[in-house]
């Protein structure tokens, strides 16, 4: 059944709520298919679904070694497993909240935040988070394509010894290459083909992880010894100056999905489906895969002498040719899974916000991936200073800002409601000051240095001075994230509230 709201939007008795017949903006500066709102009965992506999503997001190779950075700092398994459960348990909340507007009103990211940022303002977040995706794309690309080439040259012999083509065996660029053609083969299909795609992806990484650590266990007469070894920092003094700042990494790990969330959402059959989806795909996905990365470790430290993080690696030393093979199909299906869902999605809906006439959503996921060549990934993973002290810890502590004014205004401002055609027309609500609102992006400044002003290096190890940026807030520096959320969340729903532009168009009934 549907009903009429005031507004003349056809809300479903579930809440959901689509265009009216008749009523499809036709402004090409804001609109074009892709753009549009979900039709209702396309919205039917279920809990399977997400819970799919989130396995062949979370199953991959950087999120099988997070466990091995926090050991490297002195903390036990457990305390390692803990830490990255509670960061998933916690960014959690904010794409729950995030999400909502997903399953309602059929809505990517971009059109989300017109609402807060304006018409026009809404492509500042959104090339932010795009400029992050982008990156993150090509150092998947790259990872995979590494993945690819080591298993294939212990299947064969001899690529490693090919010849040089820019210091790298060309061997390894063909790999990176198809490995790139196959991610966009893909994603080019559209979102359908992305849900099918995750939906058997998920359940094969499982079962790769559970085989790895089935023949390491049998390899090893048991788990090995590096479950017994006991914590560097234990639970006192020690312990927590690396805890939080490790907790803000942790959570930082998916803050990009916190935002763009209702990219996927927005095909979703109700608000139960991505609620129990997430929560069911997120935080227990990435506790089970850490505990397995766990474990798998002890056990190649029995066998091999060393512990061995990395799952290419300790698959290449098996000397079978079908294990090695199932590997590299493991390898291959998990980067997959996670580098299409979260970095090309995202900015081929972000650049086709930019210019909608121009830029669809097939043409934003192959600019994505010309862009994530053009970053050359290769020399971003060679220079971590350049890439994670200087790009991602910068541009990571702003996306905590975004989330914060996204919140605070579907939330706190506009109590859910949004006038769904006046997200597309420059004479409706959200055009604020020729289509920006002035509130967020005062928000946004001010979370923003609040989050990075105090980034700071150690002599020799980043760009930024030793006492910070700005030294008075250097404290806040390993907080950056939550701050960056908490300030701009706060500033901005005080000001909204006080000032004419937090008036919202009428409830749905």
């Amino acid at each position: 059944m549907t009903a009429t709201t005031p507004a003349g939007r056809p809300a479903i008795a579930d809440d959901r709520v689509e265009l009216a017949p008749g009523t499809v903006p036709a402004d090409p500066r804001f609109v074009n298919d892709d753009l549009l709102p979900v039709p209702v009965e396309r919205r039917r992506w279920t809990t399977y679904n997400f819970t799919a999503l989130w396995v062949g997001m979370a199953h991959n190779i950087p999120s099988w070694m997070l466990a091995s950075g926090l050991v490297a700092l002195g903390m036990d398994w457990k305390q390692a497993v803990l830490t990255i459960a509670l960061a998933n348990v916690i960014v959690l909340l904010p794409m729950l909240l995030t999400g909502h507007a997903g399953p309602k009103y059929g809505i990517p990211f971009p059109v989300l935040a017109r609402a807060s940022f304006g018409l026009r303002g809404a492509n500042l977040p959104a090339l932010i988070r795009a400029g992050v995706a982008c990156a993150w794309f090509g150092i998947q690309t790259w990872i995979g394509g590494q993945g690819v080439f080591v298993l294939l040259d212990k299947v064969f012999g001899g690529w490693s010894e090919a010849a040089r083509v820019g210091g790298q065996p060309w061997t390894l660029w063909l790999c990176f290459v198809l490995f790139w053609a196959l991610e966009l083969a893909i994603i080019y299909r559209g979102m359908e083909a992305l849900r099918r795609f995750e939906n058997w992806a998920a359940p094969f990484v499982i079962v790769g992880a559970l085989v790895l650590l089935v023949w390491v266990s049998a390899k090893a007469g048991g788990l090995g010894p590096l479950l017994d070894q006991p914590s560097k920092l234990g639970w006192g003094a020690d312990f927590w100056p690396v805890f939080f700042p490790s907790l803000m990494g942790m959570i930082a790990f998916w803050a990009t999905l916190s935002l763009n969330i209702p990219d996927f959402t927005r095909f979703g059959a109700g608000q139960r489906a991505q609620v129990l989806g997430q929560t069911l795909g997120l935080p227990t996905t990435m506790t089970l895969f850490a505990l397995l990365s766990v474990l798998v470790t002890s056990g190649s430290q029995a066998v091999y002498g060393a512990p061995v993080w990395d799952p290419v690696a300790l698959a290449a030393k098996t000397d079978n040719v079908f294990g090695l093979l199932f590997a590299l199909v493991t390898v291959l299906v998990a980067t997959l899974s996670v580098n299409i869902a979260a970095n090309v999605v995202s900015p081929a809906y972000d650049l086709a916000n930019l210019a909608p006439k121009l830029i669809d959503f097939r043409t934003g996921a192959l600019i994505t991936g010309v862009v994530g060549v053009v970053i050359m990934p290769w020399k971003l993973t060679a220079t971590p200073e350049l890439y994670i002290f200087t790009w991602l810890g910068l541009v990571g502590g702003l996306l905590g800002t975004v989330a914060g004014i996204l919140i605070a205004d579907y939330w706190l401002v506009r109590r859910t409601v949004l006038d769904l055609e006046g997200l597309y027309r420059a004479d409706g609500p959200y055009w604020y000051r020729g289509g920006w609102n002035p509130v967020a992006v005062l928000a946004f400044a001010v979370g923003g240095i609040l989050a990075v002003g105090g980034s700071h290096s150690a002599p020799g190890t980043g760009p930024f001075p030793e006492d910070g940026l700005i030294p008075f807030l250097k404290p806040l520096a390993d907080y950056g994230w939550a701050v960056g959320l908490a300030a701009s969340l706060l500033l901005y729903t005080v000001l909204m509230r006080r000032g004419t532009a937090a008036r919202s168009p009428a409830r749905s009934r």
